[in-house]
């Protein structure tokens, strides 16, 4: 009886062990199925890579400068008695600025016109004695040097008086006043900066292997880092007959226009020198490009071959398309655009997004859907 058992025991789990087994090959020949499956294409955005113009440009930075500027200073110690400027008011040339108190030149003005009337009378008179020889030519002499000193004297407190006040040199806009009413200033103080900035310079420095690339009237496009979004054209004006000795760079100066007045003097500033004979170059989107520490690389769409060499095709008759990545060799960068010095062809196809999801002979199709370009429009690094 207790051998009948263990038979039957034996038996069902034997039963039981070739039920898991049988389960077991079953999945795994469904998994092996599944692989031998062919996967489906993946769906990319691509560009064409296109021969183009392309301008070389030769970048460096500057400096912004105004057109005229000045720091409005007094030529004399005085106090005071007048500002006649608004800060940040806009002026015209000859405008009265600061006024210093002149009570005594003026005073003084007034005793040396009257001496210069006085000698003026002496010399007319002196003039007609002279024809007549009531005075004596000696005396005539003197008379006329007296009037001369007289005149002399006014001239002279004039210029003094003059100095007692700030006249705007050129039109402009004036800064920010240093000096208040009743202040009492030494020479040289400065009252305010005047800067005229309907036009701007923007000093530059280029190395000595480019000089012979730069001429007068070369555009230029200078970006302000206050508004790196916007692009303001300017065009070479000048270029220093020397270079500086120590450092082997030329200075050149570029002026542009400034009619908005946004640009200020003293911004720091990024130029594109526009260098002559544009060359033509293959030229493909950024996003294209996986950039790796050894080496950058892009996938272009190529037609799947037969051993024979014969191209295959799909149910429907059309090409079998595959990713096939080529290691290139890249130049400038501009505007979301690179050039390729190696490695592609003009008006060969290259993958622009879905890149992430491919290797070296996948099968691929071409999609128009444009969510997945702008998804994947950055460039990537392996």
């Amino acid at each position: 009886m207790l051998r009948r058992r263990m038979l039957i025991m034996l038996g069902v789990v034997l039963l039981i062990v070739l039920v898991l087994a049988g389960y077991k090959a079953f999945s795994i020949y469904t998994m092996i199925q599944g692989h031998s499956a062919p996967r489906p294409p993946i769906s990319v955005a691509v560009a064409t890579a296109t021969e183009r113009p392309w301008q070389t440009r030769l970048p460096t930075v500057g400096t912004l400068k105004a057109l005229q500027g000045v720091d409005l200073s007094l030529e004399t110690d005085g106090t005071v008695t007048d500002v006649q400027f608004q800060s940040g008011q806009t002026v015209k040339a000859g405008q009265p600025v600061v006024k210093l108190d002149s009570a005594v030149e003026s005073a003084l003005l007034e005793t040396a016109l009257a001496d210069l009337g006085l000698a003026q009378l002496d010399y007319t008179r002196g003039s007609q004695l002279v024809g007549s020889q009531a005075i004596s030519k000696g005396e005539f002499d003197r008379l006329s040097a007296v009037l001369k000193r007289s005149k002399a004297s006014v001239n002279q407190l004039r210029a003094a008086l003059g100095k007692k006040s700030i006249l705007a040199p050129f039109s402009g806009t004036i800064g920010i006043r240093q000096v208040d009413v009743g202040d009492y200033v030494a020479s040289g103080t400065m009252i305010a900066t005047l800067q005229d900035i309907s036009s701007l310079y923007v000093d530059f420095f280029v190395p000595e292997q480019s000089v012979p690339k730069i001429a007068i009237g070369q555009p230029v496009e200078i970006i302000a880092a206050a508004y790196p979004s916007q692009t303001f054209p300017g065009t070479i004006s000048a270029i220093n007959p020397k270079l500086e000795s120590s450092t082997r760079n030329m200075q050149v100066r570029a002026t542009l226009a400034n009619p908005d007045g946004k640009l200020l003097p003293g911004m720091f500033a990024s130029l594109q020198v526009m260098l002559p004979n544009p060359q033509p170059r293959v030229v493909v989107p950024e996003s294209t490009i996986t950039y790796t520490l050894y080496g950058n690389s892009l996938y272009v769409v190529a037609q799947k071959k037969a051993e024979d060499g014969s191209v295959e095709k799909n149910d429907k008759g059309e090409p079998i398309l595959v990713a096939e990545r080529r290691f290139i060799e890249t130049g400038e960068r501009r505007e979301g655009m690179v050039i390729i010095t190696k490695g592609v062809q003009d008006g060969e196809k290259v993958v622009t997004a879905g890149q992430i999801k491919l290797d070296n002979g996948a099968r691929i199709t071409i999609s128009d859907d444009k969510t997945l370009a702008e998804k994947n429009s950055q460039p990537r690094a392996d």
